[in-house]
């Protein structure tokens, strides 16, 4: 078991998790066909120049985001220890949430990457204007300079999800957001902390709205393209639901990680593990994803279609040990 974690009793209610929070509850419609074979959309193999922390050969990491009882260090240990115990393998890498001003190289981080694990950084950065105003360059150079300090190779997904309606106020823009996100770069290259590779992650519905590509700060920019994948709202194939993020992804030679991706307890459980079951199978004809994230939360306060946590559902965490326990995603 690791021992450390991250202390932040707000982390799914300050960071936003993945939602806007202001969707109406739909009843669940019967569930889709997802006995058809998926799209191969995003076949690009590498290798790819994905910065310091570098994509496999074949396959694809496995990480994920684990909610635990309490959330404080105990807690957290606790948490990643009883998923790793009931996967009978251990995580590539963790994904952990930070607001602006929580510091990177925490105890929990050494413990984490003392113990074989990588870490994917989600950093909720403040205001863009704030940040071009130099009103954060402090902060942001003692980030910088603390996550250098970790010296293994970290994902940075610097304010993910940045597309999503309700971050507008500090977003402003997509032209506001890309030139923070260079802004932040160069601060981090002054400070030489060149451990990091920078991860672009908005949301699949901000890709079938149009909206997200206007948020991408460029391929000179960028080491890994990312998304959020749901079925919570919408209970459709995986493959369907980031098509078009995956059609767009597929023009640029980066490898792709699945930052979050989840399926809804509304769905019950024979379709949640139908649905991992095509998640499975989409993510492998797909050579492009290289790594992806399971989002084992159900976050405080929201719905029944913002319930994503696996355990406790014996049949869709079947599902998902066989996603855990296929050798394409033990590189």
């Amino acid at each position: 078991m690791r021992s450390g974690l991250i202390a932040t009793a707000l982390v799914l209610l300050l960071l936003g998790g993945c939602f806007s929070g202001d969707r109406e509850e739909p009843v669940p419609t019967p569930s889709p066909d997802l006995s058809s074979p998926p799209r191969a959309v995003a076949i690009n193999r590498g290798p790819f120049q994905a910065g310091p922390f570098e994509a496999p050969q074949r396959g694809a990491y496995l990480g994920a985001w684990i909610k635990p009882d309490e959330l404080t260090q105990v807690g957290r240990l606790a948490a990643v220890g009883a998923l790793e115990q009931s996967l009978g393998r251990k995580l590539h890498f963790i994904n952990t949430y930070r607001r602006f001003e929580q510091m990177m190289g925490t105890p929990s981080d050494a413990a984490f990457l003392a113990d074989g694990a990588k870490l994917m950084i989600s950093w909720a950065t403040g205001d863009n204007r704030s940040i071009l105003a130099g009103e954060h360059d402090e902060l942001i150079r003692e980030q910088a300079r603390a996550i250098r300090k970790i010296k293994d190779p970290v994902m940075l997904r610097m304010r993910w999800e940045m597309d999503r309606p309700n971050l507008r106020a500090t977003m402003w823009s997509g032209e506001d957001y890309i030139a923070a996100w260079r802004y932040v770069r160069k601060i981090f290259r002054e400070e030489k902390a060149d451990n990091v590779s920078w991860v672009w992650c908005p949301t699949a519905e901000g890709f079938i709205r149009g909206d997200a590509p206007a948020f991408y700060p460029g391929d000179d920019q960028v080491d890994w393209t990312c998304v959020d994948v749901y079925a919570g709202f919408e209970f459709q194939p995986i493959g369907t639901l980031m098509g078009p993020f995956l059609e767009w992804a597929a023009q640029r030679p980066k490898p792709i990680v699945i930052g979050e991706f989840g399926v809804a307890k509304a769905w019950g459980s024979e379709g949640r593990a139908a649905w991992l079951k095509d998640a499975e199978r989409t993510f492998k004809v797909n050579k492009q994803i290289k790594a992806v994230a399971y989002f084992e939360s159900d976050p405080d306060g929201n719905g029944p279609n913002q319930q994503f946590q696996l355990a406790g559902d014996e049949r869709a965490f079947k599902a998902f040990l066989r996603l855990v326990r296929d050798p394409y995603f033990n590189p």
